[in-house]
């Protein structure tokens, strides 16, 4: 699968935005989907990930609520929109994808390292500014 990260800019603190990212290749609905986020000078951080049908859902402690992760896999896409955002949440943001064959639709390891994933998407950036 080949992921396509789209939807970052640059906000004001408070303010919102919505990532998507797209895929394509055959049968989205296997794949168990993550954003993570690297920072400058930082290394990449887990931000969310979602089931293979979207039911469940992991997120980091940081978000706080702010963020929610969702996917459409009729749309072979899944989305993190982020809001009341902090300057500290500048980083470039990937989406990553994880295939899992046969299992559960709804389960979810927590899917929070690197090495959980299978595909990486080439990232957008967001800034956030005060």
């Amino acid at each position: 699968v080949q992921l396509q990260a789209s939807g970052g800019g640059s906000v004001q603190v408070g303010g919102s935005l919505e990532l998507s990212c797209a895929a394509s290749g055959r049968s989205f609905g296997t794949y168990a989907m993550g954003w993570f986020r690297q920072a400058p000078g930082k290394e990449r951080e887990f931000v969310a990930a979602i089931s293979k049908n979207g039911r469940t859902t992991n997120y980091a402690g940081f978000i706080e609520g702010r963020f929610t992760i969702s996917r459409d896999n009729r749309k072979n896409a899944v989305y993190l929109r982020m809001n009341r955002l902090e300057p500290e949440d500048t980083a470039v943001y990937f989406c990553a994808a994880d295939f899992i064959a046969g299992g559960s639709a709804t389960y979810l390891a927590t899917h929070s390292r690197e090495g959980d994933y299978d595909y990486w998407g080439q990232g957008t950036l967001v800034t956030v500014s005060s």
